[in-house]
């Protein structure tokens, strides 16, 4: 009920988390949702983004940054990990791991970044019977199904349109389009496809930056960050690596570390005295 409620009070703004750590920092930022990607869960389990991961793997990882951050979380269930059966199943996990909504996506298994071009789709109408068992069948009304097409870039603006147009109706809660390319197509979406809507603002892909305060308008009652925590931190670990390589000491990247008073009070623990596990939501 949490996320619903955020949406109706206006758009909702969702910093993806790559583990538990980085969740807690997400919400003590002040952010009231925070986004799993599969592709940033992939990552830094080492592998590309095409499907690789099983459920249970990125359940353990929803399930470790519900407890830490205790925010709302959306997560990122690609193609549902298979059929119609399969998708029902993850509604349920994704949900017993602490989620609070997941989004599906309509393209062929083995998956692609929605970023990349030579993307498959599934026929619309096997999508949408996918999408409405996994609404039937949510574990509690409260649980809001996300529904993402890939058509922008494989059958056109209309197609994805259609198809949103026919997600919506199978029984999704909003609607993701992927890789719209500016503020025009985010526009035109919305107005061709009403409803709750989600946009990606995912880096060095096919998609300008907008703000969400502009998404909003347009709109848009998610935006999401899925990769951005990830590539900042990345940037700074092969940053750290190089200057250890260079000068045979990190001692010129401190200024550039969480120290460990800093990182104890993320975790709010203090030495010697009983650390309390999180509540979660």
């Amino acid at each position: 009920m949490r996320l619903r409620n955020l949406m109706e009070r206006g758009t909702v703004v969702v910093p993806g988390a790559f583990n538990a750590l980085v969740a807690r920092a997400v919400a003590r930022a002040g952010f009231e949702a925070c986004y799993v990607s599969g592709g940033a869960t992939a990552n830094v389990a080492g592998y590309p983004d095409i499907g690789l991961l099983t459920m249970t793997e990125v359940c353990r990882t929803i399930r470790e940054i519900s407890d830490a951050s205790g925010l709302p979380v959306i997560a990122d269930a690609d193609t549902g990990y298979g059929e119609v059966e399969s998708a029902v199943r993850t509604v349920v996990e994704y949900a017993r791991a602490g989620a609070a909504a997941l989004h599906v996506e309509d393209q062929v298994f083995p998956k692609r970044c929605g970023h990349l071009d030579g993307k498959d789709l599934v026929p619309a109408n096997a999508m949408a019977d996918k999408v409405s068992a996994m609404a039937r069948h949510r574990p509690s009304p409260e649980f809001v199904i996300i529904a993402r097409t890939d058509a922008r870039h494989v059958t056109g603006m209309d197609d994805a349109v259609a198809r949103a147009n026919l997600y919506r109706e199978a029984g999704a809660d909003v609607i993701f389009p992927e890789g719209l390319h500016d503020e025009a197509e985010f526009a035109e979406f919305a107005r061709r496809s009403p409803g709750h809507l989600l946009a990606n603002m995912t880096e060095f892909g096919k998609t300008r930056h907008i703000t969400s305060v502009r998404l909003g308008e347009l709109g848009y009652r998610i935006v999401i960050y899925p990769l951005s925590l990830m590539r900042l931190a990345m940037r700074a670990v092969e940053d750290g690596l190089a200057d250890l390589k260079r000068t045979d000491s990190m001692e010129s990247s401190l200024p550039r570390m969480q120290t460990r008073a800093e990182l104890y009070e993320l975790l709010r623990y203090t030495p010697g005295q009983q650390w309390d596990f999180p509540a979660g939501r």
